[in-house]
């Protein structure tokens, strides 16, 4: 087992792979009560294109795929996951994103009953035609009512007016029609294709003894047998279109609001290195629109935004983007004040630069805080993506960056031609006509 130090902030993670392929993060918390665990597989809504284990051929999943087979994991033959967590006082759930999937507890007590329901329960797959059919149903109206929420509209809109004809321009849900075409062997090809041990990893911190708990994971492993690890051959993800012109949309809003999409179109750097140019992006963002900055207190004061303005960047595994969104009466003058801004990015950044000190002490004060927070800690390990790094290493790299740093890594993402705009106005009575 492998030990990470971190002195400066008193923290150890053990790390160990066992061999059947499955990374094991453990982070033991002094003074902590409760410990949180989450097992995740790097398979997520975007994986609809891959040869599968047991085949030679490139096979084309329905979208929504991913997340259908989350739902389902924890129906068995013979007992509800939900129900042997809520036995053994746990707290349970699980979340699919683009690239991955993730099941997860919280306890204050029985921490080896609830490890053995989590790995037991992942890794003992029950398909068969009458629960995906009953699944079919309600993953439909989940969809449905998904369709009716204002601001999951506009953030889908959004990503399929960045992506679009790709997969992240589909909801992670997928569609009523796409889920009706997924069947029971569908998802075993998919199951035994993505949940291999070697394609996984198990993050535990909290309060627990290392040696012991490692020793009910090794266990619990022993006890299975597992097919040899075979590697992943997943489609390619080439994104060689243009973002769409920009769009308007009618919903049920009471005020109009625009969100602005930032396609990255640049190569992120491999390893913690692009962990460090994610960091970088974001303190780019928010020199330029946080809410100390001349921008933002100009905007707000003009009232061209409110506390609804908000951005962000995320960088996965085949993408990365940025968002800035507001609700606004004046909309074509918040987005013509945006566009300028990313057309003239760069000499705006150095503009700022004397922000950079505080800016850079905010995020590092931010970072520490999720420290104190089991979840923030485990959600936020990207397991291959950025060569195991975690919460911890985010805090040295977040004091090892320069300024030139910021400036170097936000020319490569910035590109004026990958900005797209979605507004949304109120729906009227003559919309609801036509």
């Amino acid at each position: 087992m492998q030990q990470i130090n971190y002195p400066n902030l008193d923290e150890t993670l053990y790390t160990k792979q066992l061999t059947n392929g499955l990374t094991v993060n453990l982070l033991p918390k002094k003074g902590f009560h409760k410990t949180y665990a989450v097992i995740t597989t790097d398979f997520g809504a975007l994986d609809l294109n891959f040869i599968p284990v047991d085949g030679d051929t490139m096979q084309t999943m329905p979208a929504g795929i991913a997340h259908f087979l989350e739902h389902k994991l924890f129906e068995k033959a013979d007992y509800d996951a939900f129900a042997l967590f809520g036995k053994y006082g746990a707290n349970a759930n699980a979340y699919t994103s683009f690239t991955r999937t993730s099941y997860l507890f919280s306890t204050t007590r029985r921490l080896h009953d609830n490890l053995d329901v989590l790995l037991d329960f992942v890794q003992d797959p029950y398909f068969s035609a009458a629960s995906v059919a009953k699944e079919q149903g309600i993953i439909g109206q989940e969809i449905q009512m998904y369709a009716d929420e204002p601001n999951w509209q506009i953030y889908t809109s959004l990503l399929g007016a960045m992506y679009p004809q790709q997969a992240l321009s589909q909801d992670i849900a997928g569609t009523v029609p796409s889920i009706g075409e997924i069947t029971a062997e569908m998802l075993y090809s998919n199951y035994r294709t993505f949940y291999q041990p070697s394609n996984m990893n198990l993050f535990i911190v909290g309060n627990f003894d290392v040696a012991e708990t490692l020793a009910w994971i090794e266990a619990n492993q022993a006890r299975k047998e597992f097919a040899p690890s075979q590697p992943i051959q997943r489609g390619a993800n080439v994104i060689d279109n243009d973002v769409a012109p920009a769009m308007v949309l009618k919903l049920n809003v009471q005020r109009p609001k625009v969100a602005i999409g930032i396609r990255g179109y640049d190569q992120v750097p491999a390893g913690v290195e692009g962990l460090k140019y994610s960091l970088a992006i974001s303190l780019a963002f928010d020199l330029l629109f946080g809410d100390t900055g001349k921008y933002y207190q100009q905007l707000y004061n003009d009232g061209v935004i409110d506390d609804s303005f908000s951005y962000d960047f995320e960088a996965q595994r085949g993408y990365h983007f940025a968002t800035i969104s507001s609700e606004t009466q004046q909309a074509e003058r918040f987005k013509a004040t945006m566009l300028d801004i990313l057309a003239n990015a760069m000499p705006k950044l150095e503009a700022v630069a004397d922000n950079y000190p505080l800016i850079k002490k905010e995020a590092l004060g931010s970072n520490l805080g999720m420290l104190n927070s089991l979840e923030a800690i485990a959600n936020q390990y990207d397991g291959d993506l950025f060569d195991g790094a975690n919460l911890l290493d985010e805090v040295g790299l977040l004091e090892d960056l320069t300024f030139t740093d910021i400036l170097n890594y936000f020319k490569m993402f910035i590109d004026a031609s990958q900005v797209t705009t979605v507004t949304v106005e109120p729906k009227t009575a003559v919309d609801d006509a036509e």
